[in-house]
């Protein structure tokens, strides 16, 4: 089932592809040529009323990447609601700081791996057998 978002929100996500951070370019040119897994990854995508950094339907798989202000009160209050609709709607929400994917890539990408691979397994076991 489709997740929608709000239309005004394109505007928003194409200035931020633009304006992507260092850490986002970096994991973006792991993820993007369906690289890991041969899985699509978008980024910047709207999903409800968001723009998530990285998402990949066929899995159901949204990465974030965080600079310092997401340790902020107000702003993990924030990551948290829009964790819980993400989650609501089906997604598994990765996250990793800057400093993460910046000095171990490896490990980022092993997670992300993991996480695709536990996914394409679930999502096996919920396809019924053939008759």
């Amino acid at each position: 089932m489709p997740i929608y978002y709000q239309s005004e929100l394109r505007t928003n996500a194409r200035a931020l592809r633009q304006q992507m951070t260092e850490a986002e370019r970096c994991l973006w040119s792991h993820l993007r040529r369906k690289q890991l897994l041969n899985i699509q990854f978008y980024r910047q995508r709207p999903i409800g009323n968001y723009v998530v950094d990285f998402y990949a339907p066929s899995v159901n798989i949204v990465i974030e990447v965080d600079g310092s202000q997401h340790f902020e009160e107000k702003q993990r209050k924030y990551d948290n609601t829009r964790t819980l609709f993400l989650e609501a709607h089906g997604l598994k929400v990765l996250r990793f700081n800057n400093f993460e994917v910046l000095k171990n890539t490896h490990d980022v990408l092993d997670g992300i791996f993991h996480a695709i691979k536990q996914a394409l397994k679930e999502l096996k076991n919920k396809i019924p057998p053939p008759i």
